[in-house]
């Protein structure tokens, strides 16, 4: 009854280092990926509507 025991604390043991073990990891992989810092439209973006200039108007607004 006592090696049973044993063997079912060791199943625990080993499964809690497993789940820390990969928390680990991908703690460690979320801090050494570098941040996206421009994949978050900025207010200025946002502000701005208008169409660029540079671009000439479609043929089916009927604008000559």
């Amino acid at each position: 009854m006592r090696n049973m025991v044993n063997l079912y604390l060791l199943g625990v043991v080993l499964t809690l280092l497993s789940i820390f073990v990969r928390l680990m990891e991908s703690l460690e992989s979320l801090l050494t990926s570098p941040l996206p810092e421009n994949s978050w439209t900025t207010r200025g973006q946002l502000a701005n509507t208008e169409p660029p200039k540079g671009l000439p108007d479609h043929p089916s607004r009927g604008v000559q």
